[in-house]
């Protein structure tokens, strides 16, 4: 699920983008894990909608200003750090029944290309969530021109989102409901928020 959010820190990759005044071709970034998360959202009994998020998450992002299409990616999440705002329901989402993390403690998201599309960047990579890499495409829009507090490091942010299925991952659990529905929906919709500070 939040895991999921891991192909948001490939939404950095485009962060020195439109930054003309900065003179070298080749930037590398580091992404902030006090300042990113990956949020994510699944339906529950076909009814409500359940919201999560991950923290620890880090990365490098390589960005060629003269090729966007030779620039990179590699991060890392924590799932250990999912929360939902009760104990109980992260207990179970730890567990084999999903992320399983005494076994898969991180799930990582690495680029296989950038293109522009439109006012946004489409951001394709290999997602690997408990075990299972799967190719995944992120929609990348960057929020503000790049920002610096002491006149040395240049912080910038930036928004991805994208929709999986939980269960192309091996994430299978769920249960079935009177109606006929399930306890769990099989799309998640994910949402990373990233700063990150240039190297």
């Amino acid at each position: 699920m939040k895991n999921f959010a891991m192909a948001g820190l490939a939404a950095a990759i485009v962060l020195a983008v439109g930054a003309g005044s900065m003179s070298a071709q080749v930037t590398t970034w580091k992404i902030d894990p006090m300042h990113s998360e990956s949020d994510f959202a699944i339906k529950h009994m076909a009814i409500n909608t359940v919201h999560g998020s991950f923290r620890g998450v880090s990365g490098v992002i390589t960005l060629d200003e003269k090729n966007l299409s030779k620039s990179g990616v590699e991060a890392t999440i924590d799932v250990t750090t999912v929360d939902t705002g009760i104990a109980q329901r992260d207990g179970h989402l730890k567990s084999p029944d999903f992320f399983d993390v005494a076994k898969f403690p991180t799930m990582t998201f690495k680029s296989t290309g950038v293109t522009k599309a439109g006012d946004h960047f489409d951001v394709a990579g290999l997602l690997t969530i408990h075990g299972v890499t799967k190719p995944v495409v992120l929609s990348l829009e960057a929020l503000a021109k790049p920002q610096t507090m002491d006149g040395k490091s240049l912080h910038r942010g930036f928004t991805a989102t994208t929709v999986i299925n939980r269960q192309d991952f091996g994430l299978i659990w769920n249960g079935p409901l009177q109606s006929g529905d399930k306890v769990l929906g099989d799309q998640v919709k994910i949402e990373l928020d990233i700063e990150a500070v240039q190297q």
